[in-house]
């Protein structure tokens, strides 16, 4: 009987160690290691591209007016049409490194980037002070102003309702890519 009471029960060190509660998902086995590597912190901006296969599926171009069309009084454009405009060749510079993100909140309002906007994000472009960059700060994706100050990094809302996020050396921060273009439809 002495045996069996040395075996089973509560173990010093055994189990999930606390913190933020959690929930058992089923996922494809690539998402679930994708989640995992980002709750480790491991998961770097360019581990991207084997989540997320952007491509072009066909291209689409309309012709562009080569004068500009004041908001006032309408003038007749049609004579004065330039070659055709391709969306891609605006928007993307970069296809294997661009990806677009639907944004949320209202922390970048007065940059004009609104709930619902899409912002186009290259990748392969780094962040320079002043720039506007999709982040990766404590797990969860923001757009903010990236500016570089004596101290670090501060990312910066475009709302005086926000306040900035300081960046330290102890803050898990990643810039995942620059905010080229941001699309908005009425």
């Amino acid at each position: 009987m002495t045996e069996l009471r040395k075996r089973g029960g509560a173990r010093s060190g055994a189990g999930r160690p606390p913190g933020e509660p959690s929930a058992v998902v089923r996922l494809p086995l690539p998402l679930a290691a994708f989640a995992k590597r980002m709750r480790d912190g491991s998961l770097r901006a360019g581990d991207i591209n084997a989540f997320l296969d952007v491509s072009a599926l066909r291209t689409a171009s309309v012709p562009l007016a080569s004068a500009a069309a004041a908001c006032g009084f309408p003038s007749p454009a049609d004579d004065y049409m330039d070659r055709p405009l391709d969306f891609n060749d605006l928007l993307v510079k970069n296809p294997a490194a661009t990806f677009a993100v639907r944004i949320s909140g209202e922390s970048m309002r007065d940059r004009g980037m609104l709930p619902g906007d899409i912002a186009v994000v290259d990748r392969s472009r780094s962040a320079v002070s002043g720039c506007i960059v999709l982040g990766l700060v404590g797990g969860e994706f923001t757009i903010k102003t990236y500016r570089l100050k004596a101290g670090g990094v501060v990312l910066e809302a475009a709302n005086p309702a926000f306040a900035p996020i300081v960046i330290t050396e102890a803050s898990a921060f990643e810039v995942w890519g620059v905010v080229t273009g941001v699309i908005r439809t009425f």
